[in-house]
């Protein structure tokens, strides 16, 4: 069996409780090659701990590396592109954490480097690996009609379930210069996307292209793209959204946010006259909590309720396998930059709904 070099760009919450682990236990599929990170601390200690000699702390060095198979971009979305396109350029196939990137112009970029050099570029998505979910999608289309789906996501900040189950390092040898080009850059492509906005818009458009583009991404898949946006609205400075979504004879509501309580409500569920359906997600950090399939269906004279976990295998792992066979054995990528520019779509018209709001 072909083993993967991996090289890994930003080794960061996601890296260390997620990335890394799943890759160390993958090892018939996966090494991890190299590592790259702006901070020299982490990037020495994560070297150390993971017995990985090949180290940078420029994104661009690392691409150039021969010997890659593939590049996993799991830094700051606002250097995503820069980190993809280098990537493609060199010859190495793409694993790129969700959001892709933040405007149109860079999908487009990602796109033409990934065609350019016949490389294969994938988006991470877990949520839409997972055994549920799939299933969850099949049962959807047994239904004949539906009348009704709901999309939901209230959550707590991501620390309050971190801080409990995983030690994640986090050093304070980042420069003010590098913290500043980061806000600069979030800046400029959020006014490229979205335009000339209110700082609250500014922020909800950041929420739905990180912890939202999951709920989407997996509605779009489940249910498919709605025909227009019919209302939507946000408050606490762009910190929770509401929107209602029309498709051909119901509509969809969706909602989320982020507050500080120590739980996690993500789920999608689609009503149907006799049945339905409930797909229920905890959260990822603790990587053994299950994805469960809820089935309420009409049988005759009764009600019956069914409720399936296909697996206690974490979704990200999941994820990782089926992008092992895109790689090595030739399948399809679900998850593209094609299909991530859907939920770019989606995201804007969620925000001219918003603007519409505010000004009203």
């Amino acid at each position: 069996m072909q083993i993967l070099k991996v090289g890994i760009i930003g080794l960061g919450e996601v890296a260390q409780t997620i990335h890394l682990p799943i890759l160390e236990s993958l090892k018939n599929k996966y090494e991890i090659n190299a590592i790259c990170d702006i901070s020299e601390r982490l990037l020495e200690t994560m070297g150390e701990k993971y017995q990985v000699k090949n180290r940078y702390t420029d994104a661009m060095e690392l691409t150039k590396q021969e010997d890659l198979d593939i590049v996993f971009v799991l830094n700051s979305d606002e250097y995503h592109t820069e980190c993809v396109v280098s990537a493609a350029e060199n010859k190495k196939h793409v694993f790129v954490e969700k959001p892709m990137c933040l405007t149109m112009e860079d999908a487009d970029k990602i796109i033409e480097a990934r065609d350019a050099n016949g490389v294969q570029v994938m988006v991470g998505y877990m949520r839409r690996f997972a055994p549920a979910f799939i299933q969850g999608v099949e049962e959807v289309k047994k239904i004949e009609k539906i009348n009704y789906a709901r999309v939901r996501d209230i959550i707590g900040h991501n620390h309050l379930f971190i801080e409990q189950s995983h030690n994640v390092l986090r050093f304070n040898d980042i420069g003010e210069e590098a913290k500043a080009d980061r806000s600069a850059r979030a800046r400029a492509m959020v006014q490229t996307a979205i335009g000339n906005v209110p700082s609250e818009i500014q922020n909800a458009y950041r929420l739905l292209c990180g912890l939202s583009s999951h709920d989407l991404s997996a509605m779009r898949e489940l249910i498919g793209f709605p025909n227009r946006v019919v209302s939507a609205t946000q408050w606490n400075g762009g910190s929770f959204i509401s929107s209602i979504f029309e498709y051909d004879g119901f509509c969809t509501t969706f909602e989320t946010g982020v507050d500080n309580l120590r739980r996690f409500d993500a789920h999608l569920e689609v009503f149907s006259d006799a049945k339905q359906i409930k797909i229920q997600y905890n959260t990822p950090y603790i990587r053994q909590l299950p994805t469960t399939l809820s089935i309420k269906e009409t049988i005759g004279e009764e009600l019956e309720e069914r409720t399936i976990r296909p697996t206690f295998k974490d979704a990200y792992t999941e994820e990782l396998e089926y992008l092992y066979d895109v790689i090595a054995k030739g399948k399809t990528p679900k998850t593209t930059p094609e299909d991530f520019k859907e939920d770019l779509k989606l995201f804007k018209m969620i925000v001219d709904e918003l603007v519409k709001t505010y000004r009203d």
